[in-house]
This record gives C-alpha cells, structure tokens and sequence, in this order.
C-alpha cells in the first residue's frame, strides 16, 4: 500500500501544471490554445516571455526532483524498481495530467528534475546535448529529442543494473513520442525555429 500511495502523490506533483498556472494568473489565458498547445515552458515563454518561460521551467525541474526524493525517502529500503516506478510516474503526471483531462506537456523540464536527482552525469549530458543540438539548430525539441536518444546510453556507462537501462529507455520513448508531430514538422521543414532575442526581449519592456 505504502508503495502505491508513492506512486500516487508523484504522479499527482507531476501532474501540477505550471505552464497552465503561469499563464493564467499572469495573462488569463489558456496555455493550450496558443502557440503549439503544449503545457511547458517553451510555449508559455511565447506568452509570457523569457524570464517567465525560465520560471515555469524550473518549476517542472523541481516537481521531478522533490518527487524522486519523496520517493526515495520512503522506498529507501524497498527493491530499486519501486524507486524507479515513482520516477516515471511524476512524468507521466506532467505528461498526462489528472488536472488538464489527461493532456499536458512533453516531459522535457521533469525528467530534469528526475535525472538531477537520480543520476546527476545523466543530468549534465542531457542538458549539454539539448543546449548544444538547440544553438546549432534553433530547435528546442530537436535538442530535446537528441538528448533523450542519449540517455540509454548514458545510463549504460554509469549503472550496473539493467533495470536503470530499462529505465532510462522508458523515459526517453516518453520524450520521442511526445514529440510526434514536431518530428513530422521536422521532417517536412516546418519546425518552428526559436527566436532567442524575441524570447528575451519579450514582455521585459
């Protein structure tokens, strides 16, 4: 029981959908109906503007890291698969969110927080290689789909068990699913591209 409970209180932080907050209280408006309709922080920035889009960010980081904690702190003495189920299950929460009818975000910002605090060298490979890939491309969810390609591999370097590496593929599907129709833009050339001045200088006048 106590594991499902777990289970349940991360999906439920995972499922807080800051990007909808944000925008609501700051705009009025709904974060789903503008821009890609996606309920993370790259599209509340075209709403909200940079420093905001930042925000809601490290809002979605810190729900996947307190809730691996929570998790941890409870099933410290438990097989490592509980564990690792509370960690999928704050994403899935963000993901799927019980709050917005089961629609929600891609996962990208969470599973930040759930690496950060599972496995910090997967952290920093993530967030090179999704800064690096967006600089040369100027697409966010090209870098955020490389960069979860990477994590099986990364785990695979840094554990021994082989649920990690199950784990970590787990994970990085959610992302590449999530991402469907932004792979089918890319592939037809009709990815929107970020503004990184636009994003900056956006509503800090």
């Amino acid at each position: 029981m106590l594991v499902l409970f777990i289970i349940l209180i991360c999906y439920l932080i995972g499922a807080v959908p800051f990007a909808f907050i944000t925008t609501q209280l700051i705009t009025g408006k709904d974060v789903r109906k503008y821009g890609s309709g996606n309920v993370g922080a790259t599209n509340a920035s075209r709403l909200l503007g940079f420093k905001f889009g930042v925000l809601v960010a490290l809002l979605d980081i810190f729900k996947g890291y307190i809730a691996v904690l929570i998790a941890n702190f409870f099933l410290a003495d438990m097989p490592i698969y509980y564990l690792l189920l509370a960690s999928l299950a704050v994403i899935i929460g963000h993901n799927w969110s019980v709050f917005l009818k089961f629609s929600g975000g891609k996962g990208v910002a969470t599973t930040v927080g759930v690496l950060l605090r599972l496995l910090p060298v997967a952290f920093l490979i993530y967030a090179l290689i999704w800064i690096f890939v967006i600089i040369l491309s100027k697409y966010v969810s090209l870098g955020s789909i490389m960069a979860a390609m990477s994590l099986p591999l990364t785990f695979f370097f840094y554990t021994e068990e082989a649920i990690y590496i199950v784990f970590a593929i787990i994970i990085a599907l959610f992302v590449i699913a999530r991402h469907y129709s932004n792979i089918q833009r890319l592939l037809k050339g009709e990815e929107r591209k970020i503004n990184f001045s636009l994003l900056v200088n956006k509503g800090d006048g």
